[in-house]
């Protein structure tokens, strides 16, 4: 049996430096160089392991190509802009909003395509899907993209993100680690949790807020989300601009529970079992993304559901335009994925919506009122 996997790089790892913070075990089951979960493979649509908004339907790229545009306008129409998208998937939302971009042609000539993506599998997705549209340029961070006034989009990239883990104890709080099992064999390494000893960093981890709840409670964490947005607030202060991150999470701020969970092919999966060959995420905490933007020095407006920002942008009368020149068949499939993406039983509601601007900018399209 192959020794040459990401479970055995991990065992030799424990092995040498101790068990790993479900952060590090997140970042190194998604990232690895040549293991890593998004870095060897294509893990979208029907024939992946799941389905994000924009390969569901059009219109939701469009929407959000049309909300740059207006975001633009605000601006006082710069005559150069950076659209930026973080983790683009395969390019179909950056193709689809481009396309709605070119309604305007001196939009569309001001925007200087920018694609923060590290697996390379992906990149070359992107490469194909675009060339008939832009001709962009990759960065493996955001802080590598050029300064300059910006237009950022963030669709599933922060529930991507690590996250840490504080579990509350008889003894207090309790940081929650990742070590090898003693009982799997040398051949096929198995991982289970276990909890920090000590007085380590647990204690330091948990919010003001959260510190008096009941044995067992587990808090997550992410500081590597808190840093994005706390950049991203810090460059849209400095050059002005907008970003819209749409993520599944919650809205009230740092809460108690377990919300990490593994993907494959559309179905839950054991979260320790077969690194790099699941998917891992988990819920966004809206709340601490805003507060992070506004210690940057940006605006935050919402979040909102994914479902209200879609209908204040036209998603229903879009939809109607669509249908008027389509099959049966097709306005059949148009109707269901509008279901879809703004339905409360679907991704209408477990999605939310969070706005950043510069200073002064005001609500984003979708944020008044």
């Amino acid at each position: 049996m192959t020794t040459d996997t990401l479970a055995h790089a991990l065992a030799r790892r424990i092995a040498l430096e101790g068990p790993l913070t479900v952060g590090a075990f997140m970042a190194e089951a998604l990232g690895h160089p040549r293991h890593g979960y998004y870095m060897k493979q294509d893990p979208f649509g029907v024939a992946g392991d799941f389905i994000t908004a924009p390969e569901v339907s059009q219109m939701f790229g469009e929407l959000i190509g049309l909300w740059c545009a207006d975001a633009w306008q605000r601006l006082g129409m710069p005559s150069t802009i950076h659209l930026i998208e973080l983790g683009p998937g395969r390019g179909t939302l950056m193709a689809d909003a481009l396309r709605a971009a070119s309604i305007l042609p001196a939009f569309r000539a001001a925007l200087q395509v920018h694609l923060v993506e590290t697996s390379p599998v992906l990149r070359d997705r992107q490469r194909a899907t675009l060339a008939p549209l832009a001709q962009p340029t990759w960065h493996d961070r955001l802080d590598d993209v050029p300064d300059g006034p910006s237009l950022v989009i963030a669709n599933e990239f922060f529930d991507a993100l690590p996250v840490r883990q504080v579990q509350r104890t008889v003894h207090g709080w309790s940081e929650r680690l990742v070590d090898l099992d003693p009982d799997s064999p040398e051949d096929a390494p198995r991982f289970r949790f276990v909890l920090e000893l000590g007085r380590g960093a647990g204690r330091t981890l948990i919010p003001e807020s959260l510190r008096d709840s009941p044995v067992g409670s587990i808090v997550e964490l992410s500081p590597a989300s808190q840093a994005v947005a706390r950049l991203l607030g810090g460059r849209l202060a400095a050059h002005g601009g907008a970003a819209l991150v749409i993520d599944y999470g919650y809205a009230g701020g740092p809460a108690v529970g377990d919300t990490l969970q593994a993907l494959r092919r559309h179905a839950f999966a054991p979260v320790l079992e077969t690194p790099g060959d699941v998917d891992l995420t988990a819920h966004v905490d809206f709340a601490s993304l805003a507060a992070a933007a506004r210690e940057g020095g940006a605006e935050a407006y919402g979040p909102i559901t994914q479902g209200e920002l879609l209908l204040r942008l036209g998603i229903v009368q879009r939809a109607q335009m669509l249908m008027s020149s389509a099959t049966p068949r097709q306005a059949a499939d148009i109707d269901a994925a509008l279901e879809r993406l703004i339905g409360t039983e679907a991704m209408g509601t477990l999605f939310k919506a969070l706005a950043l601007a510069s200073p002064g900018f005001g609500p984003p399209a979708g944020f008044e009122g």
